[in-house]
């Protein structure tokens, strides 16, 4: 990758006003070594004269479609755009537009931006994800995708897409950090004041009818959980017992507030803990295994290869060495973006 990697926002009007500022924000806060930019970031768009946004405010872009044909990263924002939206198809000048952009160009959708890969038939056998208010309406429209909303972003091939909204935030943190490493990614993370990634997926913020049983909930186990990682029983037992509550009514309360089965989130915080220690220190993974819980560094493997697709070295070396310009990790889904820092405890799911 050259030292200025240009991205293409294209703003497609209506615009989500919010979903396209978080490039620039991101992407555009991060620095090297030597405090120099590493992305030109510009917005574009198909009128010159502005381009509407969703909250009634007009934004006049940085350059035109042209930009599209140069750019080595594309994204486009949430849209209201009609016939994308209602129909699963293109304005010809958007699809003339989008008809430019390079074959080894990255391609990454925010939000409803989805609607317009699809619409152009980029997501045809792919995985992808975007705003699980609008899934029901974006697998009627596009069959072939492998739709998944549960998550916050998925990663196929060459092409990316974001869940609603803030999942923008997760995506620009990932590309970062996939370009660059941790530690820029946690940089960027830091001045834009938001965690470098967060648990679970958006399956945790879907709408649903949660009684208040008056009880304190799972929040304070969890928090000790994630302080005991390293112990290997933690069973489902174990967890509503520190909880006081039966295991069905544990179960329940857990899955409802995170969105997650107790075991998987557990096992998350495990594989989280041991992507942390890999990337930041120098232990033999027998002991990074034990560390988080995992037991040995057989079963460490096995988890990271089911998760990630690498095992613990591979990924120690992806994450502590400086990536060969050029090339682009191509796993096909991030169900958590890679962590720079271990869990707060207390912090909520």
């Amino acid at each position: 990758m050259s030292p200025m990697h240009t991205v293409a926002v294209l703003a497609l009007a209506p615009v989500v006003g919010f979903d396209m500022t978080i490039p620039p924000t991101v992407l555009g806060s991060a620095r090297g070594p030597d405090d120099s930019p590493l992305y030109d970031v510009r917005l574009c768009g198909l009128d010159p004269a502005g381009v509407m946004s969703t909250s009634g405010y007009t934004i006049v872009p940085q350059a035109g479609p042209e930009l599209l044909a140069t750019a080595d990263t594309v994204i486009v924002p949430g849209t209201q755009l009609p016939r994308a939206r209602r129909h699963g198809t293109l304005p010809g000048e958007v699809a003339e537009a989008l008809s430019t952009i390079r074959d080894d160009a990255r391609i990454v959708s925010i939000c409803t931006g989805a609607f317009v890969l699809g619409a152009a038939g980029l997501l045809d056998g792919r995985r992808a994800t975007t705003h699980w208010a609008h899934a029901e309406d974006f697998r009627r429209l596009f069959p072939r995708v492998r739709l998944d909303e549960n998550l916050l972003f998925v990663e196929d091939g060459n092409i990316c897409t974001a869940a609603g909204l803030a999942a923008g935030l997760d995506l620009c943190l990932h590309l970062l950090r996939t370009d660059h490493g941790s530690e820029v990614a946690n940089r960027a993370a830091r001045y834009c004041v938001v965690p470098p990634w967060r648990e679970g997926g958006q399956s945790q913020f879907i709408d649903r009818n949660i009684p208040d049983d008056g009880s304190d909930g799972t929040a304070p186990t969890r928090a000790w959980m994630l302080r005991h990682l390293d112990r290997e029983q933690l069973d489902l037992a174990t967890m509503a017992a520190h909880a006081r509550m039966s295991v069905r009514t544990f179960t329940r309360r857990f899955k409802s507030e995170t969105g997650q089965a107790p075991g998987a989130w557990l096992l998350q915080q495990r594989l989280r803990h041991a992507r942390y220690l890999l990337e930041t220190t120098d232990l033999p993974i027998d002991e990074v295994a034990r560390a988080a819980g995992m037991g040995s560094a057989a079963s460490l493997r096995h988890h990271m290869r089911i998760e990630l697709g690498v095992p613990p070295l591979a990924y120690r070396r992806t994450f502590r060495a400086e990536r060969p310009s050029g090339t682009r990790r191509t796993s096909e889904i991030a169900r958590v973006p890679a962590m720079g820092s271990p869990p707060v405890a207390g912090s909520k799911a």
